[in-house]
């Protein structure tokens, strides 16, 4: 049964278009159901991210261009407005697909951590719904371990790739102890978010946001845990802070000398960092010229976060190999699961015949026949119905001549007696 992996992403739909079929955090699971009800889908899982909306499914042969369609219809699009910008992957171009995306290898930021959490959230939406059976439930668990390993056998992951990034990680080389540093942040757009999200990750105690529209500030504020003020009372709160992270579109600073002049003495000079990522720059460039104060603008980053790029592509490419491996274990183990379903298949059609024949003797014996005799047809009965398919595929494979099937059943049922020499020796089976 195909693997099929099926989406788009930032590299092939605009924004307006992910956004129509993304799928909410409530609404996955019931999704996911919906997906796996499908005809012919046997098991289902969908991942949906600002960047990405993907399903995965195991699906029945003949039964792949079915899952387009169904996505199209759950969100009331037309299927033909969709095929310009789906991707469709299958078998092992799908286990590649999604060992590339759990890794951050298909991410708008190269190697970012976030998706590998995002991942882990789809497939456990999926077995919450009880559309993951032993093929993708495995296919998933074996994505993460793959990550896993990408990240402790390469550095994709040891170097910034963004300003915001870059800035967190020089501000920790400043203050050892983010934790218990209070942070204020001004402005509201995504360089500050993305600040704001890497301090939470490293427990930032206490955040102040600062924006002139003091809503934005009270969204990230309640976003990340901190605290929200208007961009008037800026001057006001700085002495609070420990380390300043600024990031408005302003075209003229917004943090002057004379301000964290003011805020130092209150703070009894201790140690203020500056991170200006404002280009205009935010902070008044005399602020560097004063004692306890470290400023950094964007061109001090620069070079680290390029460094950290060229870093990530040649990490990728050992990724790359370490999934390509992986890959092909995967797909060893489907293949051999394929062969586990003929096996069960085969033993379940032995097991019916068996219980239709046993009903039969069961029957004669409570009739009164002779016990003997009904023991005798049933080993009989039994013997034809289990040898009638094979015995009837060997003979009509020695008369086309196919000797490898017959010398595959002499290998498969442990026969003594030479099938194929007979066959060759005659042209016909025994």
């Amino acid at each position: 049964m195909p693997l099929i992996a099926l989406g788009l992403n930032h590299s092939t739909a605009p924004v307006g278009l992910r956004e129509l079929v993304a799928f909410d955090a409530e609404g996955g699971s019931a999704a996911t159901r919906a997906l796996a009800a499908q005809p012919g889908v046997r098991e289902a899982a969908v991942l949906s991210t600002c960047n990405r909306t993907e399903l995965y499914c195991n699906v029945e042969a003949g039964h792949e261009a079915g899952i387009a369609a169904w996505l199209a219809a759950h969100h009331g699009l037309g299927e033909q407005a969709l095929q310009a910008y789906l991707y469709r992957h299958q078998d092992e171009a799908a286990v590649r697909h999604l060992f590339r995306v759990a890794t951050g290898l298909d991410s708008l930021v190269l190697g970012e951590p976030q998706i590998l959490g995002q991942v882990k959230q789809a497939w456990q939406a999926a077995r919450g719904s009880g559309s993951l059976d032993s093929g993708l439930d495995r296919l998933f668990q074996h994505a993460f371990a793959v990550a896993k390993r990408v990240r402790t056998d390469t550095r994709i992951g040891a170097h910034p790739v963004s300003v915001a990034f870059a800035a967190v990680r020089l501000t920790q080389q400043v203050f050892a102890e983010l934790d218990t540093a209070t942070v204020l942040l001004v402005g509201a757009g995504d360089t500050i978010e993305l600040a704001a999200r890497h301090l939470a990750e490293h427990d930032t105690q206490r955040l102040l946001f600062a924006n002139r529209t003091l809503a934005h500030a009270q969204a990230l504020a309640s976003r990340f845990g901190g605290f929200a003020l208007p961009l008037a009372e800026l001057t006001r709160h700085l002495p609070e802070a420990d380390i300043v992270f600024s990031a408005t579109a302003s075209r003229e600073p917004v943090i002057g000398i004379q301000a964290v002049r003011d805020a130092l003495r209150e703070r009894r000079h201790r140690p203020m960092l500056f991170m200006d990522l404002a280009v205009p720059r935010d902070v008044e460039p005399e602020v560097g010229r004063l004692d306890d104060v470290y400023l950094y603008t964007v061109d001090d980053l620069d070079h680290v976060v390029e460094e950290g790029r060229r870093s990530r592509r040649e990490a990728a490419e050992e990724a790359e190999a370490i999934i390509e491996l992986q890959v092909e274990h995967f797909m060893a183990w489907w293949r051999a699961s394929d062969q586990h379903e003929v096996l069960k298949t085969l033993r379940q059609q032995a097991e019916a015949q068996r219980d239709t024949l046993l009903e039969r003797a069961m029957a004669a014996l409570a009739a009164g026949r002779p016990a003997q005799q009904v023991v005798e047809q049933l080993a009989n009965a039994l013997t034809n119905k289990l040898l009638h398919a094979p015995s009837s595929a060997l003979r009509h494979a020695a008369l086309r001549g196919d000797l490898d099937l017959v010398r595959s059943a002499q290998r498969l049922f442990d026969l003594e007696s030479p099938l194929g020499r007979d066959a060759d020796d005659t042209g016909h089976s025994p």
